[in-house]
């Protein structure tokens, strides 16, 4: 009785452009993007236990990345998930590479991993890495390990979790880090060394018939900040506002009587701008402090970065969140507690 082989994983690839896709043309002496999923992929899929099928749904920098190429993308993972793949990895830009992560955590629902990667230099520089991050990101989407653990980022051999990655170097080839949580795990030899067990992750926001018209602005506190900006956002019909809040979440006094009067139209949510820590809720009492602010009504982003926060708002506002909604997903997916 002959013994069938074990069935190969089939990984679904979909190219968004970026620096990863990017080289000069004849003549020209800056790279653009030029190179489609078949060519980033070459032979990459063929010495690896598995399947591949690519496809290329855009060729942009990532700085052009909108909501409506996000939904297209993730859309488009969710049918490949449904005709068999096991993972998806998504190639794009390295610019706005941590928020595409992020909206994947926010509205990915399956167990299937999505596993986006990109690369800092382009593939007419010596010691590129796409090559090396596509096969990276391929061996993740593979591994039945990353089953439940949502969209993650594999870069240089790291594998982080898109709810905490971030990207910290503009050039470097380590330019991504996921402090203070670090990675997930690591990719060597082929393989992924997971460090910890998948954790329970909140349910996926729906998108269906989510309207991302309208602008959720970041406005970020500093020194003789007035709260002038932020008064003219919203007499101009933002649908919210973020704030980039100095230290553990204040702002001036000044200001704090402009998000007074402007909560009285539109959600605002207050986030840390130092790129490290938690949002506080009860330690200064000082007007425009953390306390201050909450009993105006602001919500804290907790955990969550300025970008991330951004990311959340503008999400629950397309489908329609209440503030009492947006209050109670900031607190799930912001605090740790």
């Amino acid at each position: 009785m002959s013994v069938s082989p074990e069935k190969r994983p089939l990984v679904a690839v979909a190219a968004l452009g970026g620096t990863i896709s990017m080289v000069p043309g004849d003549g020209e002496d800056h790279a653009v993007p030029r190179l489609t999923a078949a060519d980033l992929l070459g032979d990459l899929g063929e010495n690896l236990e598995m399947d591949v099928r690519a496809e290329t749904l855009a060729g942009i920098s990532s700085a052009s990345m909108d909501f409506a190429t996000l939904i297209r993308t993730r859309d488009w993972a969710a049918r490949a998930v449904d005709e068999g793949a096991e993972g998806v990895v998504v190639i794009q830009g390295t610019d706005t590479l941590e928020e595409t992560a992020y909206f994947f955590e926010l509205t990915w629902a399956s167990e299937a991993p999505i596993v986006v990667t990109g690369a800092m230099r382009n593939p007419s520089l010596p010691s590129a890495d796409g090559a090396g991050n596509i096969l990276a990101a391929l061996t993740v989407a593979a591994d039945p390990r990353g089953r439940g653990r949502g969209s993650l980022v594999a870069f240089n051999d790291d594998v982080h979790a898109g709810r905490w990655v971030r990207k910290t170097h503009s050039s470097h080839v380590e330019a991504f880090s996921s402090a203070p949580a670090g990675p997930l795990a690591l990719v060597s030899e082929g393989l992924v060394h997971y460090f910890h067990p998948a954790a329970a992750r909140p349910a996926a926001l729906p998108l269906e018939n989510a309207d991302f018209s309208g602008l959720v602005p970041i406005v970020e506190s500093g020194v003789e900040d007035t709260g002038e900006l932020l008064e003219t956002l919203v007499k101009a019909g933002v649908k919210g506002v973020v704030l980039a809040a100095n230290g553990a979440g204040h702002v001036s006094a000044g200001s704090a009587d402009v998000i007074e009067r402007a909560l009285a139209e539109v959600p605002i949510v207050v986030a840390g701008r130092t790129g490290a820590g938690p949002t506080f809720r009860g330690t200064y009492g000082f007007r425009g402090s953390e306390s201050d602010l909450i009993a105006m009504g602001a919500t804290m982003a907790g955990w969550l970065d300025p970008r991330k926060s951004r990311l959340l708002l503008h999400t629950l506002l397309a489908t329609g969140a209440s503030r009492e909604r947006v209050e109670a997903e900031f607190r799930l997916r912001g605090d740790l507690a």
